[in-house]
């Protein structure tokens, strides 16, 4: 299945105060500023620092942006935990909001799970949830998770939950991966998310539905721009750009980094803030990101807000 034009997510990072709380006036405004830039929120994703939120904090924050006006069909929130019940209390609290779906992590704490436990996991889940609205992507983060998620897992969730499982995000970092998850799914609408925009392009061409970037965080106007000019005749070279700027953030700890050039951005010092056991970037890897960055002559357009 084509699309004439492919859909860019961000994992929306997340601002903390001197307490290490989420600062939602901060949050509201970049997923404000990102919405500008025709980028959809997938917030409590990966580079959220979603896993050292509570429960509670990730539904508070759910709660703010809709009531501050964002709309809830640009919402795909990250829903999955190691606890079921963790994972279907957000799952239904997302879902009572309206979102457009919800990015699920498997359990990722046990390793070496078997498909068969996968599957009574996420079964479960959409059998409590039991709401006719749901809609789940798939979250495939093996670099971190260390819980794969086969093709033969997919479709047997496909086949018996055809409405409520309806997407996924490969981030394996394996073009071949993705590529497979296309072939075998997209022809029935299946939406199939490369993780990081360096596969933006191959995505969309060989018939997927877009990408769920880290570094739609900082880049949004050009990746979506690619997305929706896919077809076009300067789409290679556009695609260049975004991989070249891509690499130069991947030298760093992504999430310090993007923090970092936020900060810097923005000028709001606090955005570079991280909850422990993540920390900043040093001074020297701040002074080399700025650097490079600046030889590109990269920024963010905009984002001086207040």
């Amino acid at each position: 299945m084509s699309h004439a034009m492919g859909r860019v997510w961000s994992p929306v990072i997340t601002p903390f105060g001197p307490d290490l709380t989420p600062d939602m006036e901060r949050f509201i405004a970049h997923c404000r500023w990102l919405l500008a830039a025709d980028v959809g929120l997938a917030v409590f994703g990966t580079n959220s620092e979603a896993n050292s939120l509570s429960v509670e904090e990730k539904i508070r924050l759910l709660d703010a942006l809709i009531e501050a006006g964002i709309p809830a069909a640009r919402l795909m929130p990250g829903t999955g935990a190691c606890a079921l019940s963790d994972t279907v209390a957000q799952t239904r609290h997302a879902v009572g909001k309206g979102v457009e779906g919800v990015l699920m992590l498997p359990p990722f704490y046990y390793k070496g799970v078997s498909d068969e436990g996968l599957f009574r996991y996420f079964s479960e889940v959409i059998e409590r949830v039991a709401d006719d609205a749901l809609r789940i992507y798939l979250y495939h983060i093996p670099p971190v998770s260390q819980v794969p998620l086969s093709l033969a897992l997919i479709e047997r969730l496909r086949m018996a939950y055809p409405r409520q499982v309806v997407g996924v995000k490969d981030s394996s970092g394996d073009w071949a991966n993705t590529r497979a998850m296309i072939d075998r799914f997209a022809a029935d609408g299946f939406q199939v998310y490369a993780g990081s925009e360096p596969f933006l392009l191959q995505t969309l061409r060989a018939g997927g539905a877009g990408c769920i970037s880290a570094t739609a965080n900082v880049n949004p106007a050009p990746i979506a721009r690619l997305a929706k000019t896919w077809q076009a005749d300067d789409a290679d070279t556009q695609q260049a750009a975004l991989v070249r700027t891509r690499k130069l953030f991947e030298r760093f700890p992504m999430i310090p980094a993007l923090k970092a050039v936020t900060a810097r951005c923005s000028g709001l010092g606090q955005w570079a803030r991280l909850r422990p056991p993540l920390v900043e970037l040093d001074e020297v890897q701040r002074r080399e990101l700025f650097a490079t960055l600046d030889e590109i002559g990269f920024d963010m357009p905009g984002l001086q807000y207040s």
